[in-house]
């Protein structure tokens, strides 16, 4: 078997071990956005038509431990701090936040990334980089004020983590977040 094998069916295989954890069954729709390793604006593009993001919060900060962790970098290194919500007009989709190190984006990357409101996707495809995305985690989580005001329901969110690395280095953490009800009926 190979590893792309191997990683397809350990995916499938947390797909099910959440479901029967948490007593639920997702759509078709949820497993292909939950456990995709291509780009999530081009299945949400394709769903719904061309998407917009809307970016909440975007800044630079120095990594603490955590998001040092999560990025592979030294403590202190500067990363970039970035909160969106895919939507389709007024409708939010997904709500994702990510850690970028700033060291590993050439400068037409990072500019892109400072002008906002350009999907990670897009910008990857923009610029011709190759990457593959590592799917790290697959839950449910109880929504913050935040998630519970974005999406307007106090209802479980569906979650991944995952991190696209590019010449054998994390260049991006990504975590995606949707309310339990969407995707449900496509």
């Amino acid at each position: 078997m190979t590893d792309k094998n191997e990683a397809n069916k350990a995916l499938i295989d947390k797909i099910n071990e959440v479901e029967q954890e948490n007593n639920k069954t997702f759509s078709n729709t949820q497993k292909i956005l939950l456990t995709t390793d291509g780009s999530i604006t081009a299945i949400l593009d394709v769903l719904y038509g061309k998407i917009t993001l809307t970016t909440l919060d975007q800044h630079f900060e120095e990594a603490d431990e955590k998001h040092a962790r999560l990025v592979n970098v030294p403590v202190g290194e500067q990363i970039n701090f970035r909160e969106v919500i895919m939507h389709k007009d007024d409708k939010p989709l997904i709500y994702a936040i990510s850690h970028i190190p700033l060291s590993r984006c050439n400068y037409e990357i990072c500019s892109d990334l400072i002008r906002a409101d350009i999907p990670i996707g897009r910008i990857l495809k923009t610029h011709d980089i190759e990457s593959r995305r590592e799917i790290r985690n697959i839950f449910i989580e109880e929504p913050d004020d935040k998630l519970k005001e974005i999406f307007g329901t106090d209802e479980e969110m569906l979650a991944r983590d995952y991190v696209i690395i590019n010449c054998d280095e994390i260049l991006m953490w990504i975590k995606e977040v949707f309310p339990i009800s969407h995707f449900t009926e496509i």
